[in-house]
């Protein structure tokens, strides 16, 4: 399961109620429960992708642990999806952060984090592992995919896909594999084989051998159920169709959807010689119909929409946004808003295409 946490949803500059963009996605274990799940709620591992200006102060607000903080995906240079990342690094570096940390980014964004600690003696505890995202897709024989191992269960996949901006731009489609052996417990008392010891080795993949000379091997009494979670975070994007590929077999896309069609048009018409290149609400949802996705989240609204949903109001505000993608798009839909929290149910392998109402919102993380 991935829980998404939104930390700024905010298009170009922050409102009085929402900030620029960020999101955290935090990694849990559907296999834990009762009190080990409880322990470990101040221990899940998370991603965050961008970090608009002031997502330390957003955080702050929410449970979201720093020292937890695995890796750090930047969609593309502009300030509203960077600006924040200098701030953050050296706050994690005060707060104790000591684990490496992993940054995907645009290759401009390491030369920016070297100014910066050439400039200001920035200085980090931990270890900074840089990848830089034009060398990553340069690669011939590693489709586009960056492997991030949580723990020996649980693997969490970062794969990319080039985006139209006004400059280079890019989704991040993350994928979350966790795997459990579970005893087959039935087939383990018809053999006579007694609970003890040699159940837990089983169990841990081991091969025992049973005090009468039997050898018994892990896979003859175990079965491997593996949870799939997949969630497409896109960066500024006018092309959504670039996206095609990757929401096969997503559970969940979360795009921008800056303005209306309407007002898209407008801006367009009024500077023929400028194009903002992003998308509008009708245009994403109509792709979102197209390919079948099931579940959709927009963000990045222009600070010309209220936060509000009133449609019989004449000011601009979300339902215009809402209104403008239901006219084409008729599955699930949800407007995010600054610590909106949604959880994202994965399934089992062989049943990951049926993904009809795997996102559930959980509300506000400043409530919780």
């Amino acid at each position: 399961m991935l829980k998404l946490t939104f930390l700024g949803t905010s298009a170009g500059v922050p409102t009085k109620q929402r900030n620029v963009t960020a999101l955290a996605i935090e990694c849990l274990n559907p296999y834990s429960s009762g009190k080990n799940q409880q322990q470990n709620k101040k221990s899940r591992p998370w991603v965050l992708i961008d970090c608009g200006e002031g997502t330390q102060h957003q955080l702050l607000h929410t449970k979201l642990s720093l020292n937890q903080l695995q890796a750090i995906c930047i969609t593309h240079v502009h300030g509203d999806h960077c600006y924040g990342l200098p701030g953050l690094l050296a706050s994690a570096a005060m707060s104790g952060h000591r684990e490496p940390l992993t940054l995907i980014v645009p290759k401009a964004i390491e030369v920016l984090l070297e100014a910066m600690t050439l400039t200001t003696e920035l200085c980090f505890p931990f270890v900074i592992n840089f990848m830089a995202i034009e060398e990553v897709l340069a690669e011939p024989d590693n489709h586009n995919k960056i492997s991030l191992d949580l723990s020996n269960e649980h693997q969490l996949g970062i794969d990319i896909t080039a985006l139209s901006h006004r400059v280079a731009s890019y989704g991040f489609g993350i994928t979350q594999i966790i795997s459990r052996r579970t005893l087959s417990t039935d087939k383990l008392t018809a053999d006579n084989i007694p609970a003890g010891e040699l159940w837990g080795k089983l169990q841990q993949g081991q091969d025992v051998t049973t005090d009468d000379g039997r050898k018994l091997r892990s896979v003859n009494y175990t079965d491997n159920d593996r949870q799939h979670t997949r969630v497409v975070v896109a960066g500024d994007n006018d092309t959504p169709e670039r996206l095609k590929a990757a929401v096969v077999g997503a559970d969940l896309l979360v795009h921008e959807a800056t303005y209306t069609s309407d007002v898209l048009v407008k801006i367009q018409t009024k500077n023929p010689d400028f194009d903002p290149m992003h998308t509008s609400a009708q245009l994403l949802g109509r792709f979102a119909e197209d390919v079948g996705l099931k579940n959709l989240i927009m963000t990045h609204f222009s600070a010309r929409y209220q936060s509000f949903d009133n449609p019989n109001s004449r000011i601009r505000n979300m339902s215009h946004i809402r209104l403008d993608a239901e006219s084409v798009y008729t599955g699930n839909l949800w407007l995010a808003h600054d610590f909106a929290q949604y959880l994202v149910n994965g399934a089992a392998e062989e049943v990951s295409n049926n993904i009809d109402n795997r996102v559930q919102y959980l509300g506000s993380a400043r409530d919780h």
